[in-house]
């Protein structure tokens, strides 16, 4: 089984024994052993939901790593965070998410009003099975536990991933930024409802919930 380790904070190594890890493609900075690529286009196994997962047609190229020896990756200094998964889902950004252990099965989930607030489409990618991912973010990146008596709201771009069994909604009022008078004029937080952990960011990206 691949093993997922950071670097610092924003390079993540995988050593592999003979098997796969899947990965953002052009995200590799290194690697030592014997390796062997292939890029994956839409409909391949594993993060096939990343490529077509935006109405807007946006698309994001994944590579699939075998062989044996160590792949080192990274994208645009961001941080990372690794999340296990045992055998629940995890819901996150596409431009999030730098690489999965090979049995972890990708695909895409439809998010309504809270992907275009994000400028981010209608569809987000989801991942699921036995393994870690590596997501990324600019910043290092926040676990924030929601339960039962304390839901949680979050600005649509700092969000980054969650986990567990959460309902959402987008709620629309005075923006945290926007209460202090240092706004862009966003009027929408996503609002987190049950059990779970959300991924938040201490960097924003630019979202459109304004003009909604």
């Amino acid at each position: 089984m691949a093993h997922f380790r950071v670097e610092g904070s924003k390079v993540l190594a995988v050593d592999l024994a003979g098997d796969a890890v899947r990965a953002k493609n052009g995200s590799m900075v290194a690697y030592e052993g014997q390796m062997s690529f292939k890029k994956l286009t839409g409909g391949g196994n594993g993060l096939r939901g990343i490529v077509t997962r935006r109405l807007t047609g946006e698309q994001m190229a994944v590579m699939e790593v075998t062989g044996r020896g160590t792949c080192y990756f990274a994208d645009e200094a961001r941080d990372i965070s690794l999340v296990r998964l045992g055998g629940d889902k995890l819901h996150v950004e596409a431009s999030n998410l730098l690489a999965t252990e090979g049995g972890l099965r990708t695909g895409t989930t439809f998010t309504g009003l809270r992907g275009a607030s994000q400028g981010n489409g209608l569809f987000t990618t989801t991942v699921e099975g036995q393994g870690l991912a590596a997501v990324m973010s600019d910043g290092p990146a926040l676990a924030l536990r929601v339960d039962a008596h304390n839901p949680l709201q979050v600005d649509p771009g700092a969000y980054i991933a969650h986990t567990g069994k959460l309902t959402q909604k987008l709620q629309s009022g005075v923006t945290f930024r926007t209460a202090i008078g240092e706004g862009s004029g966003e009027a929408f937080q996503i609002r987190f409802e049950g059990e779970g952990l959300v991924y938040v960011q201490p960097s924003e990206r630019n979202t459109i919930g304004g003009e909604l």
